[in-house]
């Protein structure tokens, strides 16, 4: 871990690499969570974390579904790289948060009530039309089920 003034050097100084998780279950509908911290602190969110300095991305993948969903190993489907801007940033200082984003969807079928709550205070599934149309579903993660954000979306 890096010291925390230097952590916000970095956040403030740099985009960061992270992956975001879209996961479905048996009847194809999308897990959230809704996020406990900044930056999308209170907006219902796909599990992700970010890539780590020399971790490499498949284990970064491996930690973060056993991490944000107990998993040791799980199939998985490349969706494409995403930006992410956000107005604010993890600490109460007054900068921006850039993430670019590798966004991979995968399969869970187990139980809400086993996941963690330090980033996600509730879980919920959804399927896409509800994830749309709900206004408390965070911009970023309704990117991946918009036709028009997809695959070109680094480049427009």
């Amino acid at each position: 871990m890096l010291p925390l003034e230097t952590f916000k050097t970095v956040i403030e100084s740099t985009p960061l690499v992270s992956i975001d998780l879209i996961v479905r279950n048996q009847q194809g509908q999308v897990l959230l969570g809704k996020r406990t911290n900044r930056p999308a602190q209170g907006f219902w969110f796909v599990p992700g974390g970010r890539v780590l300095k020399d971790e490499s991305f498949e284990h970064a993948f491996k930690r973060l579904i056993e991490i944000e969903l107990g998993l040791d190993e799980v199939a998985s489907h490349f969706k494409g790289v995403y930006q992410h801007f956000y107005d604010d940033n993890f600490s109460e200082e007054k900068f921006t948060t850039h993430y670019v984003v590798l966004a991979y969807e995968i399969s869970f079928n187990g139980e809400l009530s086993s996941l963690p709550v330090e980033q996600h205070s509730n879980y919920q599934w959804l399927d896409e039309k509800e994830l749309l149309a709900n206004a408390n579903v965070h911009t970023h993660s309704k990117w991946y089920f918009q036709k028009d954000k997809q695959a070109d979306l680094l480049f427009k």
